[in-house]
């Protein structure tokens, strides 16, 4: 291929990425400028292609510019928060990998791949101003009475549950760190701040965050806190765990956190002392963390998403919340509550289900657990004219729903006749895919973790799935 035809490849892959693309010569002079960077700068390729770095972007300089200290240094730079004003004056927040451009041992340029992180800091920053708010001693009451579940909330005649609803009570009585385990759906939460409620810290804050639902370099200051300085446009900031001092810290998917962070965290339960980001000072904390996953602990420390030692430090007391497919003498109890709430909600007086739908409910797999249940009421509750919910109500993706039947096949597949092995692999592919994506609640990042492959394999797959196939 000649080698104009490469560059001309390389162009067009380099800007059809879906993230910021900022490469400069070894003088700081843009060479390449994709449309996301761009887009992230509120400029166009052509104000910036051609020119000196520091002349588009005045507001930097070059200590502050992570190209010019990569072209500098020779060393790169992984996940540098980044906050600057471009020559026109519009502030840009980005996180930047920078990695150095070598020919052979000769440094010929920078290339930095950025992701805007403005929206999210700035969502991030309301959660801690909220956060600190309603930890006010005034507000703290009330705002716990109104936000919190207790143990009474939590709808069971199960055995199993009802000896892990008595567990946790006495489990409240300490401030031990916490464990549970349960997949999507199962009511972690629920039993979360059942815990915090029947606690002495009943006064005190109760804080969750989701550890999936944020960039590392952004959930690390969200815990932590930040000092004015501590980067480019950084303030000081009370961390989540300042704010929850007394009460209880809720960590969700703590699998999602990634590994040098979770050895922080470590820390803090071991010392019960945390520092702020640029900040020098240690702070001592007093702050019962509970954290959650929605898969097997010991099958995260294996597959090295979870640190051995957290795991350890953060299992003192453990709970695995069964999914309701185990607790079907529930699934009544649970239809008849939340009928109850949804005719309150809608000013509806719907009765009952019919006994085709309470078949259904029975034999059905429920991969998303009581959350789906809940949500196929709602659904089915914005369909019924009568007072009773029968089949034709039911959202589409029921198997089976037109028949009174939903028992959740096995994964087996019988060689029928015109069907080759590659037509089941495909088909047994298909329906992995789908349970992981349902239980997820069509979470494709978190649905990958799930099945162990790249997102960007699931991605493909799933637009594959899309596609008629192959003959």
């Amino acid at each position: 291929m000649p080698l104009s035809d490469t560059v001309e490849m390389l162009q067009a892959i380099l800007g059809a990425i879906d993230e910021g693309i900022h490469v400069v010569d070894a003088n700081g002079i843009t060479i390449f400028y994709n449309h996301v960077a761009a887009k992230l700068d509120g400029l166009t390729a052509e104000e910036v292609l051609g020119k000196p770095l520091l002349e588009v972007f005045p507001s930097l300089d070059r200590q502050s510019s992570t190209l010019l200290r990569v072209i500098e240094s020779g060393e790169a730079i992984y996940n540098q928060p980044q906050v600057y004003k471009n020559w026109k004056g519009v502030r840009v927040e980005t996180i930047n990998t920078t990695l150095p451009v070598r020919v052979g041992q000769r440094l010929v340029g920078a290339v930095e791949v950025a992701k805007d992180i403005g929206k999210l800091k700035e969502l991030s920053e309301r959660l801690v101003d909220l956060q600190a708010k309603i930890s006010q001693p005034r507000r703290t009451k009330r705002t716990n009475e109104e936000l919190s579940f207790h143990f009474d909330d939590i709808l069971t005649c199960n055995e199993r549950m009802n000896q892990l609803k008595e567990r946790a009570r006495r489990a409240a009585r300490t401030s031990s760190p916490v464990l549970i385990y349960g997949e999507t759906g199962t009511g972690k939460e629920l039993f979360v701040q059942s815990i915090h409620q029947a606690s002495a810290r009943c006064m005190k804050p109760f804080i969750a965050q989701n550890c999936a639902a944020l960039p590392s370099s952004l959930l690390e200051s969200l815990l932590f806190g930040t000092t004015k300085g501590s980067f480019t446009g950084a303030d000081d900031r009370p961390g989540l765990f300042e704010l929850a001092d007394g009460g209880t810290l809720f960590l969700d998917e703590l699998n999602s956190m990634p590994m040098d962070l979770q050895a922080k965290l470590l820390r803090v339960l071991q010392d019960g002392q945390i520092r702020r980001i640029g900040g020098s000072r240690q702070s001592k904390v007093d702050v019962r963390v509970i954290a959650a996953v929605n898969e097997p602990p010991q099958s995260l420390v294996q597959r090295g998403l979870l640190r051995t030692d957290l795991y350890y430090r953060i299992n003192v007391v453990s709970f695995e919340l069964p999914p309701l497919r185990q607790r079907r003498e529930d699934i009544g109890l649970l239809v008849r509550h939340f009928l109850a709430k949804f005719n309150r909600q809608f000013d509806m007086n719907v009765r009952s289900i019919s006994a085709e739908v309470e078949r259904l409910f029975a034999s059905y797999g429920w991969p998303g657990n009581v959350r789906e249940l809940e949500h196929v009421i709602e659904a089915a509750m914005n369909m019924v004219e009568a007072d009773t919910i029968e089949l034709e109500h039911l959202p589409p993706h029921l198997p089976e729903r037109s028949h009174g039947l939903a028992a959740a096949e096995p994964l087996t597949f019988q060689a029928e006749s015109g069907k080759t092995l590659p037509d089941l692999v495909r088909e047994l592919e298909e329906r992995v895919i789908q349970e992981a994506m349902k239980a997820t609640d069509g979470n494709v990042l978190r649905a990958a973790k799930r099945l162990g492959i790249p997102r960007q394999t699931l991605q493909y797959k799933l637009n594959q799935r899309m596609s008629p196939p192959p003959k």
